[in-house]
């Protein structure tokens, strides 16, 4: 689920129409636009109760690697994939 008004702005993903989205729909949702941070993921899963999060900005611009997001989502108690 791509909030379209986030997108590429690194504010954070909109957790509000995700967890009304996620409440409404029985497939798995995944948050898409506005990552910026780590919080912003741990978030997106911890709040929204989103299954996944998508991200490229963050990586593509080197700000975040992608073994330290996993890490503090590990850390937060979410699971995730190993490479």
């Amino acid at each position: 689920l791509t909030s379209m008004d986030r997108d590429g702005t690194k504010a954070g993903f909109d957790t509000e129409l995700l967890k009304k989205v996620n409440e409404l729909v029985r497939i798995p949702v995944i948050a898409s636009g506005g990552a910026g941070t780590v919080q912003h993921c741990i978030d997106a899963v911890k709040i929204s109760n989103a299954d996944a999060v998508l991200a490229a900005s963050i990586f593509h611009f080197k700000e975040i690697e992608i073994h330290h997001l996993k890490q503090k989502m590990k850390e937060a108690g979410i699971e995730v994939r190993t490479i």
